[in-house]
């Protein structure tokens, strides 16, 4: 069997004709500077290779359904293996998505309880057990005589299908009527039902009259009943089947009621349908609570985003949805509002009464009011209570066809648990049956912490134990998993979509393991992002027993302790863009430390390091964050030094993204910007009046759409086009800034509308782009092309890197300035045309901050930065450092959320959270500068930061 993946002439991307070996069955790490091409040989060569090589073995009509890869630019891949991908996406957003659906531990949960779940009346608590014939006839003879009663089996609920076949039988064995979907029909004449929708079909056993002697009869059609459904039986009372008598001793019961063999409590008469694993699904319709559809959440229209500054008032604006709206209709009716109820439209709408404000917002019910308000210059009266402004939005909202108006409208909108489920997203049924004494919304609100042990130490009676083995075992090994990769401070039941990069990433990780797979190319990208160091040893042991079940594991990788780890090492560069694309050296993680040629190694062995600053800066002022409580933070309070260089840091789930960023920079938004975003709950915020901007700079892409690139987001195009635009070739034709734009009709290629490209789709192969032959991918017609500065036109100019027109366009000041920025941040090696769906999250990021650099700095601003090494080689992260030392000394606050020991060590202020994640983080555990964080005993960043201080 061959022992490598030889890879010949790999030119994909900037990679330079490549030919590697790389040793399959082992953990090889990928590494160098950003920019040099290890995503293009791990995930663009390598896994598109082996995924499209997949793909081609399966039949045409399979590969029309799945996405494929275009062959990459190689010469041959020998020794591939089926490849898995495991990269740093954002996770899902669906709101249906949760930890427990992702990993499918919510499916063998689903499967447990209703297989070994003991069940309870939803009423009384009561344990559930079997109901008899016997007892349903008992309980149906005790409604009143006279009563008419509809018996029913209901054999077919909730399902697809034309039931030909069934509806034949039941008329072959003496049935006669039968209940469609709500309606009657007899099974003599012809029924065809669409097989495309749901179907409930209930069969009529018998129609009866409650009196003496109906005992015998009842018993028996309801066991015919009860054997036709499969152990349920509806008992029905028509619309005209109730007694007439005026003296009957008590109501009439329900007017449906559905008996079960199976479930039933005698005491309150309460009997549960078939328990069932879709019965425990919040996305069937089945399990899913009826009020929210299974989302557990309803929208609103909230207060305070409807009157976001209570200190305004009604003529200042106050009300902001009235606000927006164009003519005087509302400011008139707010006059009437005033005449009526006493009060001036000039008094802040905060110092209103309660009641008063609760009129305005909520409407004055019952009581009418004069209105008047001028059109056409006549002036109109009419007297009718005043709706309120939420109910008049619930109402445009409602009845508004109009996808704009409803968005507009959701502005003013927030999430609440759903009143009927109160967040549980399920019936109240499935609530009832329990494992171990919990139900399962319960159980999915453990930490995985909390419920492996449960799950270790769960015991069941015999019976029901030998059902849930293999249950139980699927389970206690996924939460195993999730345990190993650092991840047992989440939820089950924690939203997919509030998961980071990392996390999402590791979830996939811990699933990958749970297939226990051999003889697979796992890729992955930066595992180790997100993740604190005392968490890094069991992502390590995780990756080691993958490649110890016979898998190759191909990890792109920055962290020193997995470069240390590995088996093999391909360190790329020497630079980035153009000047990378080369293997610089290769081989065991001591022959990387003793390569010269090698800028990881040297900084790996220690020639090359970041250093400590000589000195730290201490703020004379402070932010102060009074009483953070958001999630699981345990009304904290923190004091942010201002004008200083500041980290937060913690274990992964100790709660630092819900303090900075659901917190700290939404209040600030709120507050600087009148954001409409709902911050986390704080009680107070102080120092406000030192601060009059905050931008928070995360990884999330700079465009999505091919068309945005580099040089749009920052501006530098803007200027190239106005410098085109002043060329005297370009003003004797008479072109604007504007016929430079491939956005917009004039001067792009019409044949590509300034793609520059041609999709074509080839149905059951992968789309093929073809280069337009109008404009030969150069996204501009011909007469745009012919005008050019120094030799090159727009086209050519977009074409180049950024230190190419750093160099090029260095007598352009207002140019010059932004692409140093560029250049700065360390990404000179990008094209400035480059579409933005190819750029990293690290250089989406640098690209961001570079364009902040570039703009006047007024000293007062408070930049906020998520994980800003995610992507960045020890080189990278020199030069970022220089890039936020050089904003702090312009007077600014810079707040980082970060795990990089090197960044932790060169802030002049750290933030420590913890001491653990989720409900046992949320503390404060440690403040001050680097030395004193490493002094403090319960710091686990502190611990590890000793070393990086020499301490």
């Amino acid at each position: 069997m061959n022992k490598f993946i030889r890879i010949r002439g790999a030119r994909e991307h900037n990679l330079k004709n490549l030919d590697v070996d790389i040793p399959r069955d082992q953990l090889v790490v990928i590494t160098g500077v950003s920019g040099s091409g290890k995503s293009s040989l791990a995930f663009d060569t390598i896994y598109a290779e082996g995924q499209r090589r997949y793909v081609e073995s399966l039949s045409a009509y399979a590969r029309q359904f799945l996405e494929q890869m275009q062959k990459p630019d190689v010469e041959s891949i020998e020794g591939l293996s089926p490849a898995i991908s495991i990269e740093q996406r954002t996770s899902s957003k669906n709101p249906r998505s949760t930890v427990g659906t992702v990993t499918e531990i919510y499916d063998y949960l689903r499967l447990l309880f209703a297989r070994a779940g003991t069940v309870h009346c939803p009423d009384c608590g009561r344990e559930i057990a079997a109901q008899t014939v016997q007892q349903m006839v008992d309980q149906i003879l005790a409604w009143p005589e006279k009563t008419r009663l509809l018996l029913l089996a209901p054999i077919v609920r909730g399902r697809k299908g034309e039931y030909r076949k069934e509806l034949k039988q039941l008329l072959a064995e003496g049935f006669v009527r039968i209940r469609i979907d709500g309606e009657m029909f007899e099974l003599s004449e012809p029924i065809v039902l669409d097989k495309n929708k749901q179907h409930t079909l209930e069969v009529v056993v018998d129609r009866l009259v409650i009196k003496d002697g109906i005992a015998s009869r009842l018993a028996d059609s309801l066991e015919t009943a009860l054997k036709l459904a499969d152990g349920l039986v509806r008992v029905e009372i028509p619309p005209s089947g109730a007694p007439h008598e005026a003296s009957l001793p008590a109501p009439l019961p329900q007017q449906s009621m559905l008996f079960s063999a199976r479930h039933a409590c005698i005491e309150c008469g309460v009997s549960l349908p078939e328990i069932t694993p879709r019965m425990f699904s919040f996305n069937n319709p089945h399990g899913a609570c009826s009020e929210c559809a299974g989302l557990g959440t309803r929208n609103y229209f909230d207060p305070e985003l409807v009157v976001p500054n209570p200190e305004l008032s009604l003529r200042e604006g106050a009300i902001i949805p009235w606000e927006t709206r164009t003519g005087v209709y509302y400011q008139q009716l707010l006059e009437a509002l005033s005449e009526h109820f006493s009060f001036s439209v000039t008094t802040p709408f905060a110092q209103l009464p309660e009641a008063l404000r609760q009129v305005l917002l909520y409407g004055s019910g019952e009581e009418k009011v004069r209105f008047f308000f001028d059109q056409g210059g006549r002036r109109h009266f009419y007297e009718k209570p005043f709706e309120g402004v939420i109910p008049h939005l619930q109402r445009r909202y409602r009845e508004s066809d109009s996808e704009t108006v409803r968005e507009s409208l959701e502005r003013f909108m927030n999430r609440m648990p759903c009143p009927s489920c109160r967040g549980a997203r399920l019936r109240p049924e499935a609530l009832c049956v329990t494992i171990g004494g919990k139900n399962i919304r319960e159980l999915c609100a453990l930490s995985i912490a909390a419920a492996e042990p449960f799950f270790a130490e769960l015991e069941l009676p015999a019976q029901k134990a030998e059902i849930a083995r293999r249950v139980l075992k699927e389970i206690r090994a996924r939460l195993s998993f999730l345990a190993h990769v650092g991840l047992d401070y989440l939820s089950l039941d924690r939203s997919a979509a509030t998961l980071s990069g990392g996390e999402g990433q590791r979830i996939r990780l811990a699933t990958q393991i749970g297939s226990s797979l051999t003889g697979v190319l796992y890729i992955l990208d930066e595992p180790s992002i997100g993740l604190h160091q005392r968490d890094n040893r069991r992502l390590l042991d995780t990756l080691k027993k993958l490649r110890d079940l016979g898998n190759t594991v191909l990890v792109v990788e920055h962290d020193e302790e997995t470069i240390l780890e590995a088996d093999y090492i391909l360190d790329l560069g020497p630079g980035a863009g153009v000047h990378g694309g080369e293997i610089v050296a290769s081989g065991s993680p001591r022959e990387i430390l003793a390569d010269p040629a090698s800028l990881t190694g040297r900084y790996l062995s220690g020639a090359l390091r970041i250093p400590v600053p000589s000195g730290r800066r201490t703020g004379q002022r402070f932010l102060t964050i009074k009483g953070a409580a958001a999630n699981n933070l345990r009304d904290i309070d923190v004091q942010i030094p201002l004008g200083v260089f500041t980290c937060v840091t913690g274990v992964s789930g100790s709660g630092k993204s819900t303090l900075v960023i659901d917190t700290l920079f939404r209040a600030l938004g709120q507050r600087l910007y009148r954001s409409k975003e709902k911050s986390g709950k704080v009680a107070e915020l102080l120092g406000l009046e030192h601060l009059d901007k905050v931008i928070d700079i995360d990884q999330s892409p700079i465009g999505r759409t091919p068309r945005s690139n580099p040089a749009t987001y920052t501006g530098v195009f803007s200027d190239i086009r106005d410098l085109f635009a002043q060329l005297p070739e370009a003003k004797m034709r008479g072109y604007k800034p504007g016929r430079f734009s491939f956005n917009v009709k004039g001067g792009r290629c019409e044949a590509c509308q300034g793609d520059g490209i041609l999709k074509i789709e080839m149905h059951f192969l992968p789309d093929v782009y073809v280069t337009c032959e109008v404009c030969r991918g150069a996204r501009y017609n011909r007469e745009t092309l012919e005008i050019k500065y120094k030799g090159k036109s727009i086209a050519e100019v977009l074409d180049l890197t950024v230190n190419q027109a750093a160099a090029f366009l260095e007598n352009i000041p207002r140019i010059r300035t932004k692409l140093e920025t560029l250049r700065e941040v360390g990404i000179g090696y990008i094209k400035l045309g480059q579409s933005a769906t190819t750029l990293s999250g690290g250089e989406a990021q640098r690209i961001k901050l570079a364009k902040e650099l570039s703009r006047r700095a007024t000293g007062r601003t408070i930049y906020i930065l998520d994980e800003p090494t995610t992507g960045l080689h020890f080189a990278d992260i020199q030069k970022l450092l220089d890039v936020l030392q050089r904003l702090v000394d312009a007077g600014n606050t810079v707040v980082v959320i970060e795990h990089n020991l090197d960044v932790i060590k060169t802030a002049d202020h750290v933030i420590d959270l913890g001491p653990e994640g989720g409900s046992r983080g949320g503390e404060l555990v440690a403040c001050g500068t680097p030395e004193e964080v490493a002094r403090h005993s319960r710091s686990h960043t502190g611990r590890y930061l000793r070393a990086y201080l020499n301490l």
